[in-house]
């Protein structure tokens, strides 16, 4: 299973020009607006350096490929149900009073059961040239439905997961596919609904499909785990599961606290808030990512702190959800890793998410900059880029650090009224990219050095998909 990437055919171990890039300092630094920089790409598709104060003239003799328009890193997308492409904009009409996550999530158990593995390949090469278009140049891919409509094993049992990856690779995005254990409908029950028939697996079948994926040694593919919620898995399996992956050096994943019932369901059973809960039942540390993390308290923000632990926002769907809002400053003021996803997929860009991160803490706050304050930075843009490019790298488990030597070279063109770099201070790309750009506002993309060419409209399969599920 060797898929050709959708990509340019220039080769890695080249140079790039840009009017202005994001440089970084370190992994963990801020970054800053470097002028007239000449970026050396390796053969393994890594940075090997920069150089600043190169004139375009002096680029094109060294036959660097121009980019006009500002260069930020690419971005990594830290939770996605690739399935859920499908059913945007089909759960939003009202069916009375109690629409809410619990509601919605019957709409998707409908489409759930119906999928099949060419439909999922479909949908996700659909919704990962639209990623790439939106400045994501890696997904981290929570999967979960994992058996046929029946609720029996494929004869390959990682055929759904291998549909995603063959998807990524056509479109060229990275992929970290993170099989998902789910094993129960809830807290204190013991098996699944029905209608969660497909997604039902063990620590053995997860941790199987993860290593067997991985195998394969696809370029820009890797794997992690996810479990899905503590509501979903009980402690040992928990346990088990995810000692494997960071035995492994994996990432692990988990939904958690995103919505109050979850928080008043563990309180029931455990006695316990689900993040409380969970730093006593697992060896929490910085290979952990807490997607959501909605309804937190201070005291639990201080402990995941201190175990190194990254926080995973999805703002678009979060808001589509009524999940509510993350604390955003009280993480930042205790110097706490974060990234961006966009889960249900109802947006798709990384300025989109960005920008309703920090409209969100605004409209709560009723005040402005929040991001900025919070992390001591002069640019919302900027401390906004810098935080989801921070903790890209945590999510996927690579050196995906941004526009810093040794990290994988992705990087995002941006475009329209941002290509004019030189006529504008070298704080406006970003603030404008992040508040100001209508669209996307990329002009092109490249992962691991090479230029990946994005088609963002609706292709034909994905339209057949479409009205095969809903015609």
């Amino acid at each position: 299973m060797h898929p050709t990437p959708n990509s340019s055919a220039r080769a890695p171990g080249s140079f790039l020009w840009g009017h202005a890039a994001w440089l970084s300092a370190a992994a963990s630094a801020p970054g800053r607006w470097g002028r007239e920089v000449l970026m050396r790409v390796g053969a393994d598709g890594h940075w090997l350096g920069f150089e600043e104060g190169v004139s375009r003239a002096d680029a094109l003799r060294r036959t660097a490929k121009v980019l006009d328009g500002p260069v930020v890193p690419g971005l990594v997308n830290a939770h996605s149900h690739a399935f859920q492409r499908a059913i945007v904009g089909m759960t939003e009409r009202s069916a009375g009073q109690g629409d809410d996550f619990w509601s919605w999530r019957e709409h998707m158990y409908a489409a759930a059961l119906r999928i099949s593995p060419a439909q999922l390949e479909a949908i996700a090469t659909q919704l990962y040239s639209e990623l790439l278009a939106g400045g994501f140049t890696q997904v981290c891919e929570f999967h979960y439905l994992h058996l046929d409509p029946t609720g029996k094993p494929y004869a390959n049992p990682a055929e759904m997961s291998l549909a995603l990856v063959r998807a990524a690779q056509v479109v060229g995005i990275g992929l970290t596919l993170l099989p998902t254990l789910y094993m129960r409908s809830g807290f204190g029950a013991t098996a699944l609904r029905t209608e969660q028939r497909r997604f039902a697996g063990t620590p053995e079948s997860i941790v199987r499909t993860m290593e067997s994926v991985a195998a394969l040694g696809l370029p820009n593919v890797n794997t992690g785990l996810a479990i899905h919620s503590l509501r979903a898995v009980d402690a040992g399996p928990l346990r088990e599961s995810a000692q494997a992956a960071r035995a492994a050096g994996r990432a692990v994943h988990i939904h958690i606290a995103e919505q109050t019932g979850e928080v008043q369901d563990c309180l029931a059973q455990h006695g316990e808030r689900p993040i409380e809960h969970l730093l006593r039942i697992a060896p929490v540390d910085a290979g952990w990512n807490l997607v959501h993390a909605t309804h937190t308290l201070p005291n639990e923000l201080d402990a995941l702190a201190a175990s190194g632990a990254s926080i995973v926002i999805c703002p678009s769907t979060e808001a589509n959800l009524g999940d509510g809002v993350f604390d955003l400053p009280g993480w930042l003021t205790r110097r706490g890793g974060w990234s961006v996803g966009t889960d249900s997929h109802v947006g798709r860009r990384a300025n989109e998410e960005l920008r309703l991160l920090e409209y969100s803490q605004r409209l709560i706050l009723r005040q402005r900059n929040v991001a900025a304050r919070a992390a001591g930075r002069d640019s919302s843009g900027e401390a906004l880029i810098d935080g989801a490019r921070m903790g890209g790298s945590a999510a996927a488990g690579l050196p995906l650090g941004g526009l810093l030597v040794g990290q994988r070279a992705d990087w995002v063109e941006l475009s329209g009224p941002l290509a004019h770099a030189p006529d504008l201070p070298l704080a406006q790309p970003a603030d404008a990219w992040v508040f100001g750009a209508a669209d996307a506002g990329v002009r092109r993309v490249g992962v691991a050095g090479r230029e990946i060419h994005f088609a963002p409209q609706p292709n034909a399969a994905y339209r057949r998909v479409l009205a095969e599920l809903w015609g």
